[in-house]
């Protein structure tokens, strides 16, 4: 009988422009893992691969430089760890709807986990809000995308717009929020308030129907989406964020709101 010929270490590199420790070892297999370890080694000595962290590994192409070796940050952030996912304004960026380019990419992920730099990028992981973390899916809204030779766990634009409102400190500001939010032409209304709804948060609801009444000519927003927001609004009037600033009460969401915010201040100055 023909015996199956063994995935080569080259031939595994040219389809994985990163991979996990344990994804080598499967392609290895039968292979102890002493051996696995060993080949990595010598890959890395030879310039042939770069270990971004523990057990995460970027392939070097060929005539490429090892230390100067460009990837998809995004690919990176989804081989972190087995449930990471692209969230907040790095997916927002991923979507081509981000207001300003970060070099910084935050990543839902239920390991323990510290932030790491690979070249000019930092990876920051971050915990989903409790009332989804453990949910099978973290709360859903979870695409897979090709995107530089690989599948990008990313979030949607929507749960991306619900996760930075309820997160605002992830977002760079109100300015970079509400301008990176107006890029997105289209929003399913149903799946943005479910979700809002889902995080069990007052404030969240709170923010996102502000945003929703805000924009509701240009998101064609219904009385019943922002109906459902209003009625789990906070009972007493709350500061937008935790920084406290004076504003003013907008009393349908017992928010008080900067005036820059109501005023979008940043499009006089633009």
């Amino acid at each position: 009988m023909l015996g199956v010929s063994k995935l080569t270490s080259q031939d595994f590199f040219a389809t994985h422009p990163v991979f996990t420790h344990g994804e080598f070892a499967e392609s290895r297999r039968p292979g102890s893992p002493r051996t696995v370890d060993s080949l990595l080694r010598q890959h890395a000595a030879r310039g042939r691969i770069v270990r971004v962290r523990r057990g995460l590994y970027v392939t070097v192409p060929p005539g490429a430089n090892a230390d100067t070796v460009t990837v998809d940050p995004y690919l990176v952030a989804t081989k972190a760890s087995d449930d990471a996912t692209v969230s907040h304004h790095a997916a927002l960026q991923f979507h081509g709807r981000a207001y300003s380019i970060w070099s910084q990419v935050t990543f839902f992920t239920r390991r323990h986990m510290r932030p790491f730099r690979f070249g000019a990028t930092d990876f920051v992981p971050v915990k989903a809000p409790k009332a989804v973390a453990e949910l099978p899916d973290m709360g859903g809204g979870v695409q897979l995308v090709m995107s530089g030779g690989g599948q990008v766990r990313v979030t949607s634009c929507e749960r991306a717009m619900v996760d930075l409102l309820h997160t605002p400190a992830l977002g760079g500001g109100w300015e970079e929020i509400w301008r990176s939010l107006e890029m997105v032409e289209f929003f399913d209304l149903e799946a943005v308030v479910s979700y809002a709804l889902a995080l069990g948060s007052a404030m969240t609801a709170a923010r996102v129907g502000l945003f929703l009444e805000e924009h509701r000519d240009s998101l064609f927003v219904e009385d019943r989406h922002l109906k459902k927001l209003e009625a789990c609004r906070p009972r007493q009037a709350r500061y937008l964020d935790s920084s406290h600033e004076s504003g003013r009460l907008v009393r349908r969401w017992k928010l008080i709101v900067p005036e820059r915010v109501l005023r979008r201040a940043w499009d006089e100055v633009a």
